[in-house]
């Protein structure tokens, strides 16, 4: 056993497994196929060796359709990516729209206190409106849709108007710069955009029609038609002439709508591998990919983990936190095809206090909430506990996804809200727009570790030459060496299919790379991310990822506001050397007494290799726009490159700290006090 799993121990078990949706739909598959499957792992076997377990999936999530299929798996454009289901007939709205009654769909609130709820027949009759407007506008099937847009009601009824027509929706956040929208619609060619005219973050009201013009100037030469302009996050307020008239081609939402002729809501009937969304990858150096995602695949993975993960029904409240750019906004609208009341916030949960943030959690009787470790360490860091401010008695799973959650915020989480909660830890990727590790609830949970595989998700843990070492507790890279229906269709404009296959196939020749660095606990069966494989720390030979530093950094959260740890390799340097960066909370500083104590508590908790040669404090930590830490970017500057950040860098000024550490000798020998060298 390896000391990766040292601190393992038991955080919480499921108080009555038999109860939950995971066990039903074991016992479901039982008596189906006359099977005698005892528990989760017998379950997660069959899950990945029989195909049948997917049209198991479809009848036990309740998946809406008109045609049923031919079969499970067919041929597809490329043998690595299969059709699933073919000759089945549905579609994605009907799924989420399939209850028509008073209950409370979704929740709508601001940073600004507004607060708005829309029943199931309210919002069916939203997109009934804003798909005959579409429909009159020229959309259709194939078309694609694109939105500058908060995560909103406005968002969700677009969103769902177009996947009742058939057209393929792709949406950005608003606090990308124009550059990157144009990365991604210029690409796609949408017919139409929609786009919010301002918006309000950390109290600060930001006008985003220059944006509109930039946008609307440029895609108006690839075939947009209309730019229409959403009323204002601040206050409910329609485009102004003098806006209209700035922004090209552009009609305000009223305006939109009333070009519709009341028609019916019809929802076309499509297979199940019709595109539905286009998400991207990072693209943090370059242009992004547009990841084509099927209407089926989101939808019977989002349920079957939704279902089977979190037990989510028509009693919950689920509250993800995110973006409308993020892999979780899609993920988080799945809830309302579980019959569930969803909540969609638009605004920073720091504004105008953290503490407001989270009673607003408690006070909407929120039963799953989805958040990020980085949310998580902020809380901490601040001494706050959530439990003391309001009763989260509702309150049954916390998920968390986007980094790894160490095993101290895992301890730290587990008495946050609910000692009772359970606490998920899922991974997985916008490459598929689904998880391969996280929660199981008929498991007990384990420090620092994902409970285990996602069911139908055939992961395995490879070595540089392809075998597979996961039951030696050695970390390598995370496979997934079975099809599974949220493979993407492709990517936008890549008709052969040759970049999917080097994006995802070239490292194991048919067999799906994530890039991931994992390890798993032969004991447990459960599972940890250590960070991404091509970020992976490797001084002397010794490989392992950033995600071990930052957990340590946890017992430094009361003086550490944020880490970023790479490596530093150089064509003069035989070997590859750890640089640690810290971000300093206000009134705290890098000195070499607290050098010497985060060293120390790396070597202790870890080993003499995961030391550091050089720890650094510095302003800012690079991050995306949705959050994640770009360590690749500042690998490749501190080892010699020069890059151009793209629009999904949400501080694209602070790479540029990083390019004086690449004359690091230099700056040592000049003694600079950001920098604390190892003794």
């Amino acid at each position: 056993m390896t000391s990766y799993f040292s601190q393992s121990k038991v955080l919480w078990r499921p108080t009555n497994p038999n109860s939950t949706s995971l066990d039903a739909l074991r016992r479901m598959v039982n008596r189906k196929h006359g099977l005698n499957l005892k528990d989760y792992h017998d379950l997660h076997k069959y899950s990945v060796e029989d195909y049948s377990f997917w049209a198991d999936i479809w009848e036990f999530v309740g998946i809406v359709y008109s045609v049923p299929p031919d079969k499970i798996i067919g041929e597809g454009r490329i043998k690595e990516l299969p059709t699933w289901f073919p000759g089945a007939r549905l579609n994605y709205a009907e799924n989420l729209l399939y209850r028509n009654d008073d209950g409370i769909a979704c929740t709508s609130a601001r940073e600004t206190g507004a607060i708005c709820h829309y029943s199931f027949r309210q919002l069916r009759h939203m997109v009934r409106e804003m798909a005959a407007a579409m429909r009159i506008n020229g959309v259709k099937v194939g078309d694609r849709v694109a939105a500058i847009v908060t995560n909103s009601i406005h968002a969700l009824v677009i969103a769902l108007a177009c996947a009742s027509i058939g057209a393929i929706f792709s949406s950005t956040a608003t606090d990308m710069g124009a550059q990157g929208i144009l990365d991604r619609y210029q690409q796609i060619q949408p017919k139409l955009v929609f786009s919010e005219t301002e918006v309000v973050w950390v109290g600060k009201t930001v006008d985003l029609i220059p944006k509109a013009v930039a946008v609307a100037q440029a895609l108006v030469e690839r075939g947009l038609q209309r730019i229409i302009l959403l009323p204002s996050a601040k206050t409910g307020d329609e485009a102004t002439a003098a806006d209209l008239s700035r922004v090209p081609i552009s009609l305000s939402l009223s305006a939109f709508l009333a070009t519709g002729d009341n028609r019916e809501l019809v929802f076309e009937q499509l297979p199940f591998n019709h595109p539905l969304y286009i998400l991207y990858s990072s693209g943090t150096t370059g242009p992004p990919k547009c990841i084509i995602h099927s209407a089926g695949g989101v939808l019977l993975q989002g349920k079957k983990e939704l279902r089977c993960t979190a037990s989510l029904g028509v009693d919950d409240v689920y509250f993800q936190y995110t973006t409308t750019a993020w892999m979780m906004w899609p993920y988080l609208l799945q809830g309302l095809a579980c019959g569930s009341r969803i909540i969609l916030y638009d605004g920073s949960p720091f504004y105008p206090d953290v503490r407001d943030f989270l009673k607003f959690v408690s006070s909407q009787g929120v039963t799953v909430f989805g958040t990020s470790p980085r949310f998580l360490s902020e809380v901490q860091g601040r001494g706050i506990q959530p439990s003391k401010l309001a009763n989260f008695e509702a309150i049954r799973a916390v998920s968390s996804t986007g980094a790894v959650l160490t095993p101290p915020l895992f301890e730290w989480t587990q008495q946050a809200f609910n000692p009772d909660v359970h606490l998920i830890s899922i991974s997985g990727g916008t490459d598929i727009c689904a998880a391969f590790v996280g929660g199981v609830s008929t498991l007990p949970v384990h420090v620092g570790e994902h409970q285990g595989k996602m069911l139908g998700m055939k992961v395995e843990i490879f070595d540089p030459e392809g075998r597979n070492t996961e039951d030696t507790g050695e970390p390598g890279e995370l496979v997934c060496t079975r099809p599974h229906p949220s493979l993407p269709l492709g990517f936008w404009g890549d008709e052969t299919g040759e970049k999917v296959r080097k994006a995802y196939f070239e490292r194991y020749p048919g067999i799906w790379h994530h890039g991931d660095f994992i390890v798993k606990n032969p004991k447990t069966n459960g599972l940890m991310i250590l960070g991404r494989s091509d970020g992976v720390l490797n001084p002397s030979g010794v490989r392992f990822g950033s995600g071990e530093i930052y957990g340590v950094l946890e017992a430094f959260s009361d003086v550490i506001d944020d880490s970023i740890c790479v490596g530093q390799r150089r064509q003069q340097d035989r070997d590859e050397r750890v640089l640690l960066f810290l971000k300093m909370r206000t009134g705290h500083t890098l000195t070499d007494a607290l050098a010497d104590r985060i060293r120390l508590a790396i070597r202790t908790s870890l080993s003499h290799r995961h030391v550091p040669a050089y720890i650094f404090e510095v302003e800012q930590i690079p991050y995306t726009v949705n959050g994640k830490k770009i360590e690749i970017a500042v690998k490749q500057i501190v080892s010699g490159s020069t890059i151009k950040p793209s629009g999904t860098v949400a501080n694209p000024e602070s790479l540029q700290l990083y390019y004086k550490y690449i004359e690091l000798e230099k700056l040592v020998g000049e003694g600079s006090a950001k920098i604390r060298a190892k003794l």
